[in-house]
């Protein structure tokens, strides 16, 4: 069949000819069927193709011109595809904003003066290290009972707490051991010691600090107290009521101990202080952070308890002499 317009079926499809355009003819003439010498050539060997040289290279086909509703298509897909573009008005205005806070934040430093730092408050172990030790005496002694009670005592009051210079001994001049100062101010200590018979008191009391502070004075006494008995005083690990049966079952001629528990027992009546003849007070022993006795505030306090409990009293009425170790 030929034209146009006519349609033939062809193994059961049917077939539309149509009329070719020049390029397709010009394609089609290019693909025509080899000579008789260039196959034979070719099945020699000497010829590649057994088509022409203007087989070698097709020429590209002209795309096929895309009908409207395709073109439609691709607008639509291009829409779509097409990335969002990145707002760069808000990333200005970002910057601009920081900009501004920083050149605000300079202006306010320069205008607020620099603050001065403030110098650090000297405390007692950076006065004492720096300082040399001086000894205590008998006036360090009333200054600081005076100095307690002035807000707490009538001006009366405050004139029988002052001691006269013969209630006190020698003060150690931080040349002495412990030994060698009781036996400078006790002479006699063999007789005082015979002579006390009396349960639940002491002849000798010397107070310290702290409990580790008590054991080392009672081993620095072996060379004085010859067979007087020695009792350890203090808070640590030891209950008020044990210690006031220790003092209760025999005769005790040394307390060692600290103020605290001094006036507990005091005050429980576990130790009585008529019998008492010597107050040793440890007034130049220092601790690690180089604080005294009296440097300690809750050591301090108790000392000044312990004294206003009728020690002070005996010393006024001459029975009690009191010395700064």
């Amino acid at each position: 069949m030929t034209g146009g317009n006519k349609r033939a079926i062809r193994g059961g499809v049917k077939y539309v000819p149509c009329d070719m355009p020049s390029s397709h003819k010009h394609f089609q003439n290019r693909l025509k069927a080899p000579s008789s010498l260039e196959m034979s050539l070719f099945i020699e060997g000497t010829v590649d193709s057994p088509v022409g040289e203007e087989s070698e290279e097709p020429e590209k086909q002209p795309t096929e011109q895309a009908s409207p509703r395709e073109k439609k298509g691709k607008k639509r897909k291009s829409v779509i595809e097409t990335p969002v573009p990145v707002k760069k008005k808000t990333a200005l205005k970002s910057q601009t904003e920081c900009f501004m806070a920083q050149e605000k934040k300079e202006d306010e430093g320069e205008k607020k003066p620099k603050k001065k730092r403030k110098k650090k408050k000297k405390t007692i172990t950076d006065v004492l290290a720096t300082s040399d030790p001086k000894p205590g005496s008998p006036v360090d002694l009333q200054s600081l009972v005076l100095e307690h009670f002035k807000d707490k005592r009538s001006v009366i009051e405050l004139e029988e707490l002052k001691l006269q210079e013969s209630c006190f001994v020698r003060s150690n001049d931080l040349t002495h051991s412990l030994s060698s100062y009781l036996k400078e101010i006790c002479p006699k200590w063999a007789k005082v010691q015979k002579q006390h018979t009396e349960k639940s008191s002491v002849v000798l009391l010397i107070v310290c600090s702290a409990a580790l502070r008590v054991i080392e004075l009672i081993k620095q006494l072996t060379t004085f107290k010859g067979e007087a008995k020695v009792l350890k005083l203090f808070a640590k690990h030891i209950k008020v009521e044990e210690q006031v049966k220790l003092l209760q079952m025999g005769v005790t001629h040394i307390g060692v101990g600290t103020p605290g528990r001094l006036s507990a027992l005091i005050e429980k009546e576990g130790l009585t202080l008529p019998p008492l003849r010597f107050l040793v007070l440890d007034w130049n022993w220092r601790d690690q952070k180089l604080r005294r006795m009296v440097d300690v505030p809750e050591v301090k306090g108790d000392l000044l308890k312990l004294l206003d409990m009728g020690i002070l009293k005996g010393c006024r009425e001459g029975k009690v002499k009191v010395g700064l170790f």
